[in-house]
């Protein structure tokens, strides 16, 4: 029997629907690295990732098989070929979630929930407790929006209850907060997150260019990040009040990069809008203000073009295979440079750190023998 990484996903959004095709694309073709920093981690290659439960609070994807549901609802085309994938997950069935806060009012206006509630009775959590376990799920993914901190800490809790691996995509702070990491760290149970830095996104590439201004002796004065895009993720994040977090995790992970200060005010990355017509195209732009030798000005601007969901599912396809391979070695404490790696709010104690030292360690401790 092959050796799986079989993980429970928590909201299928587009991010869901495009780490799914993915694994439907390298299981038809496994001989194919496209894409994949790491094509094998701890003896998993993508196609060794197994979906095996699911949960959503959107009506017209509860019921539904997992791979059919990837497109229902306010899922979009994430720019994968469809005529070249080998299907996952026909014979998962999509889960009812509690609303909890995962549902904002701008989500609300596009979705019926199928449940509506703020609070969850213990029988639903014992239900989902229960699930879990039945289906076997190793490693549990978090997709739900930006701002649902009850709810991530609600799922961070049943992690813990049943005794699996916890990786958080979203900007709620998990693996962050010190109280959360010491209560995984007692549990021997890995903890990645927090809030997915793509592949190769605005983040990443913001943290490039102010890691060389430090490199290069520039002082770096004044900076901006401004990003749009047409998903339900963007969205969803015209609800102002539920960016908090998210301006901070994306704000931290820049700031982290440069070894000078930077004034809050000199400062500004974040969501700005909601384009319809970009489906799932994310652009960013990004601007740096500095000054050189003897102070001569140095600015600097630029434009990205991603597709959003599949440069997010090129880090979570090794954020669970790196939590599955501290769960078969029974060290947990691998995460915290996974997360600094992957991950735009690391815990404090990384963040710090290079890119390129993050990487260094954790590739030093998955050669390990």
């Amino acid at each position: 029997m092959n050796r799986t990484a079989r993980i429970g996903i928590i909201g299928v959004g587009n991010c869901a629907r495009a780490l799914l095709e993915g694994i439907g694309y390298y299981t038809a073709h496994p001989e194919d690295e496209t894409g994949l920093s790491h094509p094998v981690i701890g003896g998993y290659t993508p196609a060794d990732v197994e979906p095996v439960a699911a949960w959503d609070v959107d009506a017209d994807k509860v019921g539904r098989n997992l791979w059919d549901a990837r497109t229902a609802g306010q899922n979009l085309d994430v720019g994968i070929p469809q005529d070249d994938l080998k299907p996952v997950g026909q014979d998962v069935t999509v889960h009812a979630a509690p609303a909890l806060d995962g549902a904002g009012t701008k989500y609300r206006e596009r979705i019926t929930t199928v449940d509506d509630t703020d609070e969850l009775p213990e029988q639903e959590a014992a239900r989902i407790r229960a699930e879990i376990l039945a289906s076997g799920v190793q490693v549990l993914v978090n997709y739900l929006p930006v701002g649902s901190q009850k709810a991530t800490e609600w799922w961070a809790q049943i992690a813990l209850d049943t005794g699996v691996a916890f990786v958080n995509n979203i900007p709620v702070f998990i693996a962050r907060n010190e109280e959360w990491r010491a209560r995984f760290r007692a549990a021997n149970l890995p903890l990645i997150g927090d809030d997915i830095k793509s592949q190769l996104g605005a983040t990443y590439v913001h943290r490039v260019l102010a890691r060389a201004f430090s490199d290069r002796g520039i002082t770096l004065d004044r900076t901006y990040q401004l990003n749009v895009g047409g998903n339900m993720d963007f969205y969803n994040m015209l609800e102002a009040d539920r960016l908090a977090t998210k301006r901070v995790s994306k704000s931290s992970a820049v700031t982290d990069a440069y070894a000078g200060d930077l004034e809050p005010g000199n400062v500004h990355i974040g969501p700005s809008d909601y384009v319809a017509f970009l489906g799932d195209t994310k652009k960013a732009f990004i601007r740096c203000e500095g000054r050189g030798f003897a102070g001569a000005r140095i600015d600097m601007e630029m434009q990205l073009t991603v597709p959003d969901s599949p440069n997010s599912a090129g880090i979570v396809i090794d954020a669970v295979r790196i939590a599955k391979t501290a769960l078969d070695r029974g060290e947990a404490g691998a995460d915290q440079w996974a997360s600094a790696w992957l991950f735009k709010a690391p815990p404090r104690t990384v963040a710090e750190d290079s890119d390129g030292e993050a990487r260094r360690r954790l590739d030093a401790w998955l050669n390990e023998a």
